[in-house]
């Protein structure tokens, strides 16, 4: 599944670093996460629940808050204000440049944050929180003995998961008058519910306070024996596998992007798993290519060789049967088997090469045609042989290769985790 490096203006005008996690056919849905407090995009719970969710259809964008992660901007001019207009900062690009999000989900307070931003998100169907507080003013136990140093010099040097962050009383001031109470009821989206019993850092009573303060429709799902970081990847998984069976009654009938190709433009490009597995795409249309297992693949789709044959095959049946319309010869239907193996050179009588292999095609041509006569049907056979395909197979072709480097549309290169 492809993952992208993508950048965008933040509340601030800062560039905000982003990966967009999508999956290898068309997106049936846009997501955006964000993050728990002072994380980053690249958290192990982000990334594995936006892999997770890619591959059930739905494309996922994660980003660092500003001045968070590889974002730019000071983070001590942050409050939880600010990350809500990130937030919808990243909508808005989502929304330009792929499809605006159908389901906005935040870990810790970031579930906070997509609650207060929802509203902001208009195409937002379904909003998910996992493990977040019912009071966004609830991190500030967190600096507890830093508080009157805050509220006195105006800032305090804080230690957070072991970095220092600098905390200032704006941010104190933001974060103690903010509510979710309203933004809950007045929600009108679906609103799924993620909460452990043993989460230490978020209490599960918030769970309950933001479940009764919503309205329907909403669940409520406990991620049992999950800490408040999902740190176990089976928790993550199961966070994602969680959201995508909960959100599909929310999401489009048919993909958010169909993201076409231009006429004459087939597209392969690497599934990320198993052996062999390939994406490919043609217009709006994709399908997996493979091998068999015999071959050590995984025998999801067709081989490259299955796929000429199927070209030739089909380019065959469209020939013979545009003729006979031409003609108007009544013909019941046309079908074409075909069959490719290596054949040594001295068994073929015909053919220019002497040694070694060549490579064998034989086509069965099945045409149900009961009024033509013996003449007729001939003539079809000989229409079948000029068929584009087959022309291109018995004459000169020139293919060129270039190479073309990878890169982001806002030009960062592509990259891994």
């Amino acid at each position: 599944m492809p993952s992208t490096r993508v950048n965008f203006a933040g509340a601030f005008g800062d560039t905000l670093a982003a990966r967009l996690d999508r999956p290898d056919t068309p997106a049936r849905a846009y997501a955006l996460f964000a993050h728990c407090f002072t994380c980053g995009k690249d958290i192990a719970a982000a990334s594995r629940i936006a892999r997770t969710l890619a591959a059930h259809g739905i494309a996922v964008l994660r980003f660092d808050f500003t001045g968070l992660g590889s974002s730019d901007g000071d983070f001590a001019n942050t409050h939880f204000s600010s990350n809500v207009d990130d937030l919808v900062a990243a909508a808005d690009h989502l929304r330009e440049h792929f499809a605006a999000p159908s389901l906005i989900i935040g870990h810790s307070l970031g579930g906070a944050a997509v609650i207060a931003a929802a509203h902001r998100i208009p195409e937002a169907k379904a909003v998910v929180t996992i493990g977040a507080p019912s009071d966004p003013g609830h991190v500030t136990h967190l600096f507890d003995g830093h508080r009157e140093t805050i509220e006195q010099e105006g800032e305090a040097e804080v230690s957070l998961a072991g970095r220092p962050f600098t905390i200032r009383k704006g941010f104190l001031d933001d974060v103690c008058n903010q509510s979710l109470t309203g933004h809950l009821r007045g929600l009108k989206k679906a609103l799924l519910v993620l909460h452990g019993p043993l989460d230490a850092t978020v209490g599960i009573d918030n769970a309950q306070e933001i479940f009764i303060a919503a309205r329907h429709p909403k669940s409520y799902v406990t991620l049992d024996r999950a800490d408040h970081l999902l740190r176990d990847p089976a928790d993550a998984a199961y966070a994602a596998d969680v959201i995508a069976a909960w959100v599909q009654r929310y999401l489009p009938a048919e993909p958010a992007e169909m993201d076409p190709l231009p006429d004459g433009v087939v597209e392969v490009r690497e599934r990320g798993v198993g052996k062999f597995q390939q994406v490919v795409r043609i217009g709006d249309r994709a399908f997996i290519a493979d091998e068999p297992k015999s071959f050590g693949g995984d025998d999801l789709g067709p081989t490259p060789y299955d796929l000429l044959l199927a070209g030739l095959g089909a380019c065959t049946a469209m020939t013979v049967r545009m003729y006979a319309r031409h003609k108007k010869w009544p013909m019941q239907s046309i079908a074409v088997r075909l069959t490719h193996r290596k054949i040594h050179a001295t068994d073929c009588a015909t053919c220019e090469t002497a040694t070694g292999k060549i490579d064998h095609i034989h086509r069965e041509i099945v045409i149900d045609a009961p009024q033509l006569d013996a003449a007729q049907r001939d003539r079809l056979i000989e229409i079948a042989n000029r068929c584009p395909v087959h022309r291109t197979l018995h004459s000169e072709v020139l293919e060129t290769t270039e190479r073309v480097d990878a890169f982001s549309a806002e030009g960062i290169a592509d990259g891994g985790h």
